[in-house]
């Protein structure tokens, strides 16, 4: 008897919790304010709303990094307003990387589709957790941790990419150094690098200072 009250309690407690309206799709026609997206009204909302097909397609992977990035974002997909989920899919060319990079605003999971890469995460004391994956391994990358995948493989690999937030926010170390003006010479203080190195960084990635 005690376990079944246990778990009425516990049933109304989440219900409590629930959400008051059944979505919060976004208005993308509308300015973005501190809190995020404006909602469209209830009259407002079609089924398109709730479809993304901008995944379907690979991506370009002739860049820098030989790979591609392709997000189901809340500026790209408006369903996900408020929702806390999103997706991606990256397209990464044999010996091409998604570099190190941070989500600020969410965790990540990723899923090896095709081909086989290797990745790995780094924790807040420096310790490195490394993994090769094969087709239908996923690995989680906890929310604010550096992390970075490799194809290791002969053919092209996709990843199915999911976060849990409709705007996790990417920051690219290499970008954050090198792609804006902080100066030269404050980087060569804070990295070691030379400044041959920096210059070189800088003119790659287009950075200046």
């Amino acid at each position: 008897m005690l376990h079944i009250l246990a778990l009425f309690s516990f049933l109304l407690v989440s219900s409590s919790h629930a959400a008051v309206q059944d979505f919060c799709v976004a208005d993308l026609t509308a300015p973005q304010g501190p809190a995020g997206y404006s909602r469209k009204t209830p009259a407002e909302v079609t089924a398109d709303d709730f479809v993304y097909s901008g995944l379907s397609v690979p991506g370009n992977t002739s860049t820098l990094f030989n790979a591609a990035i392709n997000t189901a974002f809340v500026d790209k997909f408006p369903g996900l307003n408020a929702l806390g989920v999103s997706m991606a899919r990256a397209d990464i060319a044999p010996g091409g990387v998604i570099p190190m990079h941070t989500h600020p605003g969410a965790s990540e999971i990723i899923l090896i589709a095709k081909g086989s890469v290797t990745a790995g995460l780094i924790s807040s004391d420096n310790t490195v957790y490394l993994k090769t994956l094969k087709e239908g391994d996923i690995m989680v990358f906890p929310q604010g941790l550096l992390h970075f995948q490799v194809n290791i493989g002969w053919t092209q690999a996709l990843l199915w990419v999911s976060f849990g937030s409709s705007n996790p926010g990417l920051q690219i170390l290499s970008n954050a150094l090198f792609s804006n003006n902080l100066p030269s010479e404050l980087i060569q203080k804070t990295t070691f690098l030379d400044d041959d190195e920096v210059k070189r960084l800088k003119a790659l990635l287009g950075g200046s200072g």
